[in-house]
């Protein structure tokens, strides 16, 4: 098991922090900073997932309003996954 950290880029939260097993199964996930109820139910959904399945479900969802563009929370956990 390997513990990541990814840095995401122009949305609120600050850091995602994953513990992911040697076949790439997501153990535990925690995100610091952001909206705390969506990115609390966000990581008890992708635990006990594999990576590649996170990425393919959360590739390219954006968050309303221009806020921050064309990215998400998820999203941006979906990049930082494909990055590792």
């Amino acid at each position: 098991m390997r513990t990541v950290s990814i840095k995401p880029q122009n949305v609120c939260s600050r850091e995602m922090i994953l513990d992911i097993d040697d076949d790439g199964t997501i153990i535990s996930a925690k995100v610091i900073g952001g909206c705390m109820g969506n990115l609390q139910g966000l990581c008890r959904l992708i635990e006990g997932h594999k990576s590649e399945e996170i990425i393919q479900k959360l590739q390219g969802i954006k968050c309303r309003g221009s806020r921050y563009g064309d990215t998400s929370c998820p999203d941006q956990l979906a990049k930082g996954l494909a990055n590792l």
